[in-house]
């Protein structure tokens, strides 16, 4: 590459733009660079190449696709080891749910060197999992999981996933200054600060644990007044003998027993009493507890590092299969990422939309035509019962007429 990407540090350090793996299946033989996990256990589904059942381009398109129904899936592939020392670390793709997913992932995951591909699975140790997950309507989001110290961390906020049934770019960039950013169809969708975003380090500050709030610590904004006295008339029963009530006429005493009206709600209940609220005069605000430094804490300005990014898979669960991936990409430099992006996902976009649209009016018609097909058959059969029934009375007039000549 010819590109530079521009680091701003104690002065301006160059780094050389690479792109150290991109895959945009633009080859029948794309399988000799994937290997196919054969983890004991698992019943892994296919993948096929195609660009779906709509595309803005036939060949451009193509992708692999996830191929059957409640399984799951299990691809990766290797390239030249690499670290993001120094340099950003960006991860792209693209993913089609055009199946319309009820269930399953779209993730990718981001390997060393160590990696099993024949027996890649679930627990298989990664470095970054990144991309949309979809399950029902309360989980649509994107993932983004870093491995650090051999832990994975979760991201600590929400980031929504796209759910329909486009193609959608999604952009991971993990900076040397420890941010990082989350693009989908290249428009920032979250951004931040690795320390603070992930639970990757100890808080800086705890509570201290020698100090105690002071007893004589007030915190109560208002209290009873202590002059305030309960009515003399206060005390009622909630519930009383109804006076309207009347006993029945057919009320046997000695049958029955004896009579007792029924309960109603006491008008004059005034419920328990209390005194009324005045301002605390010895109120001190809420105490808060003092804070010092964790001694357990330790900066780490390398959150960002990884020493060897050597693979990467396709480790997913499906419900409902269909999803295409394509156009797969690892770089250091977000504004060739962004450029690669748009020359593949975001040139054939819109024609693929233009396709959907076409394609769901034709079935709108078809299925108009249908009915109307269908009520149209409906009511010709219910006017040929009309005419049998027509006939019938037709000749039951005749066989009287014939009965009345006799």
């Amino acid at each position: 590459m010819k590109t530079w990407v521009f680091l701003a540090l104690f002065g301006v350090a160059l780094v050389e733009s690479k792109v150290f793996f991109e895959e945009r299946f633009d080859s029948p033989d794309w399988e000799k660079n994937w290997v196919q996990s054969a983890h004991k256990g698992k019943e892994f589904g296919p993948f096929k190449l195609t660009a779906g059942k709509f595309y803005g381009d036939a060949e451009k398109d193509k992708g692999i696709q996830t191929g059957q129904d409640a399984r799951f899936y299990g691809l990766s592939t290797k390239f030249e080891p690499f670290s993001n020392k120094d340099s950003p670390l960006v991860i792209q793709f693209s993913v089609k749910h055009e199946q319309n997913i009820d269930c399953g992932g779209g993730y990718l995951k981001v390997f060393d060197c160590s990696l099993d591909q024949k027996d890649m699975h679930g627990e298989s140790p990664y470095l970054i999992m990144f991309g949309p997950d979809i399950c029902g309507p309360g989980t649509k989001k994107v993932h983004v999981i870093f491995n650090y110290k051999g832990e994975n961390h979760l991201i600590k906020k929400e980031i929504r996933c796209k759910d329909d049934v486009f193609s959608h770019l999604y952009t991971l960039i993990v900076n040397p200054d420890n941010t990082y950013e989350v693009l989908i169809d290249n428009e920032k969708a979250q951004s931040g600060e690795l320390e603070e975003d992930w639970d990757f380090l100890p808080p800086k500050k705890i509570k201290d644990p020698e100090a105690k709030k002071p007893d004589d610590w007030d915190d109560r904004p208002t209290i009873a007044d202590p002059d305030d006295t309960k009515p003399e008339d206060w005390d009622q029963p909630e519930h009383i003998p109804d006076p309207d009530a009347t006993k029945p006429e057919d009320w046997d005493d000695e049958m029955d027993g004896e009579w007792e009206p029924p309960m109603i709600d006491n008008p004059d209940y005034k419920g328990e009493w209390k005194p009324k609220q005045i301002d605390n005069p010895d109120y001190k605000g809420p105490w808060i507890h003092p804070e010092i430094d964790n001694p357990e804490y330790t900066p780490d300005p390398e959150i960002y590092k990884y020493d060897e990014v050597c693979s990467l898979g396709l480790d997913l669960w499906q419900v409902k299969s269909g999803t295409i991936f394509d156009n797969f990409l690892i770089s250091n430099d977000p504004e060739e990422a962004r450029k690669i992006g748009e020359e593949t996902w975001g040139a054939t976009k819109d024609a693929a939309k233009k396709m959907k649209d076409e394609q769901d009016e034709e079935e709108r018609k078809r299925a108009e035509e249908e009915a109307k097909a269908a009520a149209d058959a409906e009511k010709d059969e219910d006017d040929d019962d009309d005419d049998d029934l027509g006939d019938e009375d037709e000749d039951d007039l005749d066989n009287d007429l014939e009965h009345d000549e006799l």
